[in-house]
């Protein structure tokens, strides 16, 4: 029997089979056409039709092994090596070009006042404390932004597209109930992983969410991916226009060895390496009051997402010659060894185009002038300084002012002179002669300034303008003011932010029913409180829109109160012509009140009433 080249899956060769394999497929032949053609699978759909799959047991197009094989398992290790060196050598430069950015951001960190401050200059004990306008601002963004988008019932909602029917609507309403119910239970890390985004982004500008399907879990999952954990080029401007994207994974011994004998990853010896933290991880550690501890069993994975002209799977035109075009692949390498543990192909079974599968969703707060948002750090960093250099003046100079310091004329000895005198202690003095106080001098140290008080508060007063966590109180305002003042003032920053959150959130509920969409079986029940409940796979196509179930113009309790006020200050104006018992539930909604059906009585059902009679009050000119 001829011997098989294995080095190049794309190379064919022609096998000489031998007789007795020749009697063994002929007589599976016969057993196949005895056997007859394979079962068909019917599934009656709601409206009436059906759908008809002719081959049930062949998997979901997301889950073929051949297409999204490791195809690192058939490479030679040559092209492996100058594959690994490549990419690493990516790896470090694009980590040099960020190196202004971390800078900032990990020097801005020190302004949150986490970790106070022993000083020892301009003098022993001199004042450590830091201004808190930026921690609150930053705290007061991640209290509305979590309220607001992670409501209890979910943060999904759903829309048609096209006309409404029935169907449609079920649908629709299976769509909404399931991903609410896999976010708010099945995907156990997404509440917390999401409170700790919202914390994170203000400060850096940007955070990151990654979806995808967790093959050792069996799950979907939207994992939190902080700045530093991922990598751009230079030149990148976007995800989907980045020539590489490269997330940097630490996972133990023990969760990289799952993955190798769940066959994910190469079955390869690996010795752990030492984790080579960047500058902003090891100030996010010190903040946190943690100190870096052995490395254990904790390896460093590179997942590149880049696209290659691989040797042996190039991209072939319809004559089966190479075209010497990219394609998107992802190439996961071991950091300390540079062993590539995987290589797969990042593009849709039968995509023409080939284009990139995206895992990632991008969250900023302010957009930047590159890759990266702006952050408060980047926006009143500066001004958070000044106020910490002039509440520390403040604070010094009343230290100052309570302790005086100064001269003392040379012969003048004080009895015990190296212990502090005590308030309201009188100590001996030896003095050579004359007044006492003539041998003294204090130094002129003033109380502290009025006017140094009043710039820290105009400083102060800057930065939470920009941040607007100048928090209005809906009763204080000035209730003669013109319709929509309150409004106004309260639309300010935080509007452009709450509707970028908005369409980042979109994008990764999207990218969520993508993974439902390949991996779900055709109908799934699953439980809930009270019953039980069924989805399809069909139900995740392009007749139903997926959306945050947030409104993207309103971001906190305090706007929506307010526009409910001003709705009902319009209607009173002339009830005549507002339904207003549709105004004063909408005010009970934005008050947060349950039981609002007890509380506001509906309105009455017009009864029919009696022709002869309806004739009399038309002759009266009663209205009907």
């Amino acid at each position: 029997m001829a011997e098989i080249d294995k080095s190049l899956p794309n190379v064919r060769q022609e096998i000489n089979l031998d007789p007795e394999q020749e009697i063994i497929e002929s007589a599976e032949q016969q057993q196949a056409e005895l056997e007859g053609p394979p079962p068909v699978d019917v599934q009656e759909n709601e409206d009436g039709s059906v759908d008809i799959n002719f081959e049930p047991s062949t998997m979901n197009p997301g889950q073929d092994s051949g297409h999204f094989a490791n195809l690192a398992e058939l490479l030679p290790d040559d092209v492996l090596g100058r594959l690994s060196s490549e990419l690493m050598g990516n790896y470090r430069d694009y980590k040099m070009s960020r190196k202004e950015w971390e800078k900032s951001y990990t020097s801005g960190l020190d302004l949150l006042g986490f970790k106070y401050d022993n000083r020892t200059e301009p003098f022993r004990g001199a004042s450590g404390a830091t201004h808190p306008v930026l921690a609150e601002a930053v705290t007061q963004f991640q209290a509305l932004a979590y309220k607001e988008l992670l409501p209890a019932g979910g943060p999904v909602r759903t829309q048609i597209l096209g006309l409404q029917d029935p169907v449609k609507e079920q649908q629709s309403q299976r769509v909404k109930d399931f991903m609410n119910y896999e976010i708010m239970n099945n995907i156990t890390d997404y509440e917390p992983d999401f409170d700790q985004l919202l914390f994170y982004l203000p400060l850096a500008g940007s955070a990151f969410k990654k979806v995808y399907y967790d093959e050792v879990e069996g799950k979907a999952v939207s994992k939190f991916v902080p700045a530093d954990d991922l990598i751009v080029p230079y030149a990148a401007t976007s995800l989907e226009d980045a020539e590489a994207v490269i997330h940097v994974v630490r996972m133990s011994q023990n969760d990289l060895r799952k993955q190798q004998v769940g066959d994910f990853y190469r079955d390869i010896e690996l010795t752990p390496g030492p984790v080579n933290e960047t500058e902003s991880e090891k100030k996010e550690r010190e903040l946190a009051g943690e100190s870096k501890a052995k490395d254990g069993t904790v390896f460093t994975l590179l997942e590149v997402h880049t696209e290659l002209d691989l040797e042996g799977f190039e991209d072939i035109d319809a004559d089966g010659q190479a075209t010497g075009i990219k394609l998107p692949y992802v190439v996961t390498i071991e950091e300390a060894s540079g062993q590539v543990l995987s290589i797969r192909r990042n593009f849709e079974i039968g995509d023409i185009k080939k284009k990139k599968i995206q895992y990632f969703v991008h969250f900023k707060f302010l957009p930047g002038l590159g890759f990266y948002g702006f952050g408060l750090i980047h926006m009143i960093g500066g001004l958070s300084r000044t106020a910490t250099a002039a509440l520390r003046q403040l604070l010094d100079a009343g230290t100052l002012s309570n302790l005086p310091a100064g001269f003392k004329q040379r012969g003048i000895r004080i009895r015990d002179d190296a212990q502090a005198i005590q308030p309201g202690e009188f100590r001996d003095v030896d003095a050579p002669g004359g007044n006492i106080k003539d041998s003294f001098m204090m130094l002129p140290f003033k109380e502290p300034s009025g006017t140094l008080l009043n710039l820290m508060g105009v400083v102060v007063q800057a930065g939470q303008r920009f941040a607007s966590i100048a928090d209005l109180q809906v009763g204080d305002g000035n209730q003669g003011a013109a319709v929509g003042t309150t409004v106004a003032l309260l639309e300010r920053v935080m509007s452009a932010i709450h509707k970028r959150l908005y369409a980042s959130l979109k994008v990764e509920f999207n990218l969520l029913a993508r993974v439902f969409k390949l991996y779900l079986p055709s109908e799934y029940p699953y439980d809930v409180v009270g019953g039980q409940r069924v989805i399809k796979q069909s139900d995740f196509d392009d007749r139903v829109d997926i959306l945050p179930v947030a409104d993207p113009n309103i971001f906190s309790q305090t706007q929506r109160i307010s526009l409910a006020q001003t709705e009902m200050q319009l209607a009173q104006s002339n009830p005549n012509m507002h339904n207003m018992y549709q105004v004063y539930r909408q005010m009970y909604e934005a008050l947060g009140v349950k039981n609002i059906d007890s509380i506001l009585k509906p309105p009455q059902i017009p009864t029919p009433k009696d022709p002869a009679l309806e004739h009399i009050d038309a002759i009266g000119a009663v209205p009907f």
